[in-house]
Formats: structure tokens, C-alpha cells, sequence
């Protein structure tokens, strides 16, 4: 008896995997032309060095609360609309073309064309050259802001304005609400108090956020040593020369003292760093970052003394 063939089946199509959508970024460099583009995750990783997880931080449909992360060899800056990655040499922007970004924009550019008040060299942050030939980095000489610090600076400062506005214009906003409420009550007057007393507890809360998060960063050192990013590239580069000063000094063709001297070189690399390395100072860091401390506490108070009469109203209750 014949087999009856089976009719055979086309294989499903393969599904293609959907391609990493890029992303709008403005580049400022410390030095240089700007420049927009079109940027891809993986592109932005090797220009940053920071993991994918770090990205997602700034992407503005996973509605992260605004942080500020310190990492190798940049900082994330995630302050409400502002979404920015900074490294030492530049600042990478989001979303450059979001109406809300174009003051903060002004103000960056305003704040990266005024010059450095001291001409030392910004690669060395506040080091000089001690021994005159450039190989060891000494503490003391004349400072100037890092390139990573103005920036992060232009970020606080225009996150604070916006703030301290929204809150001046739910202040004007709930006090005559608050006035009109008691001499008449009505449900309309009601409702538009709710409403002002409902937008006062989520402005509390951003602000409290940013408040939170910087007094998190100023009580950790560690944080903060992360962030000085132009030092710690200054670091690399004078390790990096003393290793290929120590290696060709100590090269020998004789191969029979060759593992003597090999461990003769490390010791002496070792010596080498751990004598020239000099922790960064981080209380230019934290006087910046205090001095903004105040001024979101400042808000926040202004708001929860608002929030408080509105609270507390009984008409509201």
C-alpha cells in the first residue's frame, strides 16, 4: 500500500533581530568644533567606556530619577530633562534638539568659552612638574576647574534654576488659591487646591531626589575620587611613561641575568608609582557640590513650607 506523502510545510521566515535604534547626541569637546550626530549604544560605550546598564539611566523612556554616577572615565549627569555623559576631554549631550535643553545649552557654551583663570596645563588638573623634566607630578601648584567639574557645574546650576522657578511659580499659584479657598469655599476652589498641593508633593520629591543624591556623594570619598577624571588620566599617562622609561633602562641582551632583571624593573615600577602617586585632593569636588546642596535644601524648604499650610488646611481634609 502507498504511503500517503504529508504536504511539506514552508520553514518559518527568521526573524530578523531588530537593530539598536541610535540616538541624537550633541559632542562639545574642551577644544574644537561641536559636533551632532547619530549614535549607537555600542558606539557611545567605547567612546565613554560605560557599561549598557549606565546607559539605560539616560534613556528618558525608562523614567530613571535623576542621579549623578562617577565611573573610569566618565561621569553620567541624569537631572531631570538634562542627559548627559561627561569624560575629560568632552561632553556628550542627548536629545540636543529638546526645547527644554536649548538654555542649558547657551549656558555651557557660555561657561566653556570663558578662559582659564591660570595657564597651567589642564591635562595635569592642579599638578605640577616637580622635577622639571615632566616625570613626576607634584601637588600644589596654581588650580584650575577640570574640564569634567565645569560642566558638571553648568548641569546643577541650570537644574537648580528650573527647579527654584517651578517652585516661585506654585508658590504665586497656591497662596492666592489657598486665600480665595477660605473666603469661599466651593468645589471648583477645592479642586484647584488639591491640584497645586498634588504638584507640590511630586516637585518635593524630585528636588528631595537631587538634594539626596548629592549629599550621598559628598559623604563618600570614594564617590567623589571617581569623578576627577582629568587626574586620574593625568596618573595613567605619567605611569605609562615611567613603565617604558624603567623597561628600556633595565633591557639587557644578556638572557642568563634576563629573570634577575625583570624582577628588578618590576620592583623598581613598583617603587615607582607608589612614590609618585598622590591621591586627588576631592575638596574642590565637595565645595562644589555642598555649595548646590544648599541650594536644593533651600528649595526644598521653600516647598514643604508650602505643602505644610496646604496640608494642614482644613478646608482641604
Amino acid at each position: 500500500m502507498e504511503q500517503r506523502r504529508q504536504p511539506q510545510t514552508a520553514p518559518a521566515p527568521r526573524r530578523k533581530a531588530a537593530p539598536v535604534a541610535s540616538q541624537e547626541w550633541l559632542v562639545v569637546p574642551a577644544a574644537g568644533e561641536q559636533r551632532r550626530g547619530e549614535f549607537g549604544r555600542h558606539r557611545i560605550m567605547e567612546m565613554t567606556g560605560l557599561p549598557a546598564r549606565d546607559l539605560r539611566v539616560l534613556d528618558p523612556l525608562l523614567s530613571y530619577p535623576s542621579t549623578i554616577l562617577g565611573r573610569d572615565r566618565a561621569i553620567v549627569v541624569n537631572l531631570e530633562h538634562v542627559k548627559a555623559i561627561v569624560t575629560a576631554a568632552e561632553v556628550l549631550v542627548r536629545d540636543p534638539g529638546n526645547p527644554r535643553l536649548h538654555p542649558f545649552l547657551q549656558e555651557l557654551h557660555a561657561r566653556l568659552a570663558l578662559p582659564d583663570a591660570c595657564t597651567t596645563n589642564p591635562a595635569s588638573d592642579d599638578m605640577e612638574l616637580g622635577d622639571g623634566q615632566g616625570n613626576v607630578p607634584m601637588p600644589g601648584s596654581a588650580k584650575i576647574q577640570p574640564f569634567e567639574f565645569k560642566v558638571l557645574e553648568v548641569c546643577l546650576e541650570h537644574t537648580c534654576k528650573c527647579m527654584e522657578s517651578e517652585t516661585l511659580a506654585l508658590e504665586k499659584e497656591a497662596y492666592p488659591a489657598l486665600d480665595k479657598l477660605t473666603s469661599k469655599v466651593s468645589t471648583l476652589n477645592l479642586e484647584h487646591v488639591r491640584q497645586i498641593k498634588s504638584r507640590l508633593v511630586e516637585l518635593s520629591g524630585r528636588v528631595q531626589k537631587v538634594r539626596d543624591d548629592i549629599e550621598q556623594l559628598v559623604d563618600d570619598d570614594t564617590d567623589m575620587y571617581e569623578m576627577y577624571l582629568t587626574r586620574k588620566l593625568a596618573f595613567q599617562g605619567v605611569n605609562e611613561s615611567s613603565v617604558k622609561v624603567d623597561s628600556n633602562k633595565h633591557a639587557s641582551p644578556d638572557h642568563e641575568n634576563e629573570k634577575e632583571e625583570e624582577d628588578s624593573g618590576d620592583d623598581i615600577e613598583s617603587s615607582h608609582e607608589s612614590s609618585t602617586y598622590v591621591k586627588p585632593d576631592v575638596e574642590e569636588l565637595e565645595m562644589l557640590l555642598e555649595a548646590y546642596f544648599v541650594q536644593f535644601d533651600g528649595t526644598l524648604n521653600k516647598l514643604c513650607h508650602v505643602c505644610h499650610i496646604s496640608f494642614y488646611s482644613p478646608l482641604i481634609h
